[in-house]
């Protein structure tokens, strides 16, 4: 398996939200590919968060790709230099108050490597006591609900989060818990 040669690049749309470039690339079988789209992301990151009395914290959001008001894990954007770990303790505390004693990073996944390069690191914190209302950006309207493990295990398994990522992501979770 050889990887493809980047042979000219340039980008369509460059936006904070939404960067499209066109690649023009050469196939190790010497076939060329003149139109390749490629959408760049920053980095993401997905928090699993355990409060100290076992609630595994969700957040309920209107997504209008989706045009749905969806149920998922708190989530956010690693800003440029920022520590992933850093960034899940700061989305997660700003998105829902809570601060917590310890973190683990689960997983990396990719959202779409057909058409994306952006990794998403996925955290499980541990003993999370709520310390602060939210702090949410001025496009968010974010309520935090609070499930019990058995609750949110029965969630993923009947198919009731539609972000792809958070279901791994808690796939992930409930199998290093011993949880599946």
């Amino acid at each position: 398996m050889e990887k493809w040669t980047l042979l000219d690049s340039k980008y369509i749309i460059k936006r904070p939200w939404a960067t499209l470039r066109v690649d023009k690339l050469q196939l190790p079988n010497g076939n060329i590919k003149d139109e390749y789209y490629v959408l760049e992301y920053p980095t993401w990151v997905n928090m699993i968060g355990i409060t100290s009395d076992n609630q595994i914290l969700f957040v309920q959001q209107y997504r209008h790709g989706a045009d749905e008001i969806l149920t998922e894990l708190p989530a956010g954007v690693v800003e440029e230099g920022e520590d992933p770990e850093v960034a899940a303790r700061r989305e997660l505390l700003e998105e829902t108050g809570y601060a917590f004693d310890s973190i683990e990073k689960i997983c990396q996944l990719y959202a779409n490597p057909a058409t994306s390069g952006n990794i998403t690191y996925t955290y499980l914190l541990k003993g999370g006591r709520k310390v602060q209302e939210q702090e949410l950006d001025n496009s968010e309207d974010i309520d935090v609900v609070l499930m019990s493990i058995d609750e949110a295990r029965q969630f993923l398994y009947e198919n009731k989060i539609g972000q792809a990522l958070h279901t791994a992501a808690l796939f992930h979770t409930f199998q290093k818990l011993g949880l599946l």
